[in-house]
């Protein structure tokens, strides 16, 4: 229970000392685990080999780990902190506001609380006149007693007082429950972030009226996001980034390294608890066979049991491919700092990684994969980025640019029938629009980043569906392996003719099923001249590597569906050039 005299001499600015202190440890954290991380395991991963390498590489992992469970801890005792200092300040006025008013009435304020008031009225009752009895006069009588005015004033500054204690009270008890939880062992080998995931919960339970969840915009445009953020103090943007980190690390139009320090955490958390999924399924493992006339054979059971098994195993492999690659930095080919714009362990898992800052960069590339894209795949498709990286920033003059992993969308997880069906760009096409506005809000509009958009397969489908809305915020579209974009030629894509670009293997049988299955668009074409010159008239299921689609074509001189992305390749090369705006010199098929 808050005192009275304890409410009255608060010093709240020693609480926001503190919780400022907490922030510098917290930052200093993060800054020493973005050292460890680009300045050490990267270089050292990329020139080291054999076992001291390993075992040092195992020691700077743990160090990054428990750096970032400083920055996480410590920021949430800031917040903490900060919440308290904000929230008790409100009583404390009430209360400081209530004596003044006493004051002015002359009333006295015991160090209790109680309220002493003057006895006597300020002014006299006036004599009243008695009915007349039949046949007499009136006569004057005085009130039986005199009420004081003074006492419901007092009651009603006692009240306020009372009040205020009693909310400063509440407030005490709801952060000192939450603040008491935030300790350690301080065991740095067995940093658990389970003790992260606990706090931000109990600090929400906390804090969460002085910083409400549903200040956060929900389903706004991005322009409308990034003034929100604007909106904020960098305090305030701490606070919650440290409660709300899913909720911060997918607001697009905010800035990159904000969602990037939001979206680590949501990893960590995404590794906890898929972890914890695998651990609980491998203990109720069912009976593996059974004999049946005679024959041992699998029970449906279990192999209903390993396959779900398998899709949480492949979950934890695109976690790890993620925090692998955001460690990268600046170590294999000089990769720049990963920064993680996006995560969801929900369905199949999404995921978005950028190499490079896309806010600050020239050149942005964002990559849509196709069927069967989803998280347990992220390996693979942010190493074809990497490459692509690495081969637009070594064109002349070394751009800076940023190339993105976007496995934003539910992509079909077959080729029949769910690849065959439109539905899957059209619900995708909102979705990848939204992120593209929140990227161009962000780097401060149209003209501040050249951005390519770059669709492989079924995610070329998506780009087209997102484009033929007329709003797709990118400057050139790269379509390899296309199946179909929905449209019969470039000229109806956002981009405009020049600039849509096309690869394809020649012997790659993705556009040829892309025709039958109707994700083209169909397109009228004059054969041998027309009825009027003996020919004729046909309509065709048109693709971007038809030479009547009108796109430019490029060389290609990798192999099947997925060599597009093959290091040292001129298909590579190619896409390079217009990412980078150096048309001149792509080469043309």
């Amino acid at each position: 229970m808050v005192t009275f005299e304890e409410l009255i001499n608060l010093d709240t600015a020693k609480l926001t000392k503190a919780a400022d202190g907490w922030s510098a440890i917290s930052h200093r954290a993060h800054a020493y685990r973005e050292r460890v991380d680009h300045e050490m395991v990267g270089k050292l991963g990329a020139t080291q080999q054999g076992v001291a390498a390993s075992a040092v590489l195992k020691d700077l992992d743990r160090l990054s780990k428990n750096y970032q469970y400083v920055h996480a801890e410590g920021g949430l005792i800031r917040t903490a902190l900060q919440g308290l200092a904000e929230e008790l300040a409100v009583p404390q006025r009430k209360l400081k506001h209530a004596l003044e008013d006493a004051h002015g009435l002359g009333f006295t304020v015991k160090p209790n609380g109680s309220v002493e008031y003057p006895k006597t009225a300020a002014t006299p009752a006036p004599l009243l006149p008695a009915p007349a009895t039949p046949g007499g006069m009136p006569s004057l009588l005085k009130p039986e007693s005199t009420p004081n005015p003074n006492e419901a004033k007092a009651q009603a500054i006692a009240n306020r007082i009372g009040d205020a204690l009693k909310e400063a009270s509440e407030i005490d008890g709801r952060y000192a429950r939450a603040i008491a939880k935030l300790s350690t062992d301080g065991d740095l080998n067995k940093t658990d972030w389970a003790d992260v995931v606990r706090d931000i919960k109990d600090l929400r339970a906390a804090a969460g009226k002085h910083f409400p969840e549903g200040a956060i915009p929900r389903g706004k445009y991005p322009k409308e996001n990034a003034e929100w953020w604007m909106s904020l103090s960098q305090a305030a943007r701490d606070e919650y980034v440290a409660l709300y980190p899913a909720s911060i690390g997918a607001l697009n139009g905010i800035p990159a390294p904000a969602r990037d320090e939001a979206n680590r955490v949501v990893l960590a958390e995404a590794q906890l608890d898929v972890n914890r999924q695998l651990e609980a399924l491998v203990a109720r493992e069912p009976k593996k066979q059974k004999r049946t006339r005679g024959e041992w054979g699998l029970t449906a059971e279990w192999m209903a049991w390993k396959a779900k098994k398998d899709r949480i195993t492949g979950k934890l492999d695109g976690l790890e491919a993620i925090r692998e690659r955001l460690s990268e930095s600046g170590g294999v080919d000089g990769l720049p700092k990963a920064y993680l714009l996006g995560l969801d362990v929900s369905g199949d898992g999404h995921a978005i990684v950028a190499n490079g800052n896309p806010d600050t960069a020239a050149h942005t590339a964002v990559y849509a994969p196709g069927t069967y894209s989803k998280l347990e795949g992220a390996e693979g498709d942010i190493r074809r980025m990497t490459r692509l990286w690495r081969e637009s920033h070594g064109m002349p003059d070394s751009p800076e640019v940023s190339t993105i992993t976007w496995i934003g969308y539910e992509a079909p997880q077959s080729i029949a029938p769910q690849a065959m069906h439109k539905s899957y760009a059209h619900n995708g096409a909102p979705v990848l629009n939204n992120f593209l506005e929140g990227l161009q809000v962000a780097q401060g509009g149209a003209d501040k980043s050249h951005t390519t958009m770059i669709g492989h397969s079924y995610g070329s489908t998506l780009v087209g569906a997102a484009s033929i809305k007329g709003d797709l915020a990118a400057d050139d579209i790269v379509v390899a392996g296309s199946p179909g974009t929905l449209v019969s030629s470039a000229d109806e894509l956002d981009v405009g003719k020049d600039h849509v670009w096309s690869e394809k293997a020649s012997d790659d049988n993705v556009p040829l099923g892309g025709k039958i299955a109707g994700l083209g668009g169909v397109k009228r074409v004059v054969v041998n001249g027309g009825p009027e010159n003996g020919g004729y008239i046909d309509y065709i299921h048109a693709v971007p590597s038809d030479k009547e689609f009108g796109a430019h074509r490029m060389k290609v001189d990798t192999k099947g569906h997925s060599g597009y992305w093959d290091s040292g390749s001129v298909s590579l090369r190619n896409q390079a050039a217009v990412v980078t705006q150096r048309y001149e010199l792509v080469e043309s098929e």
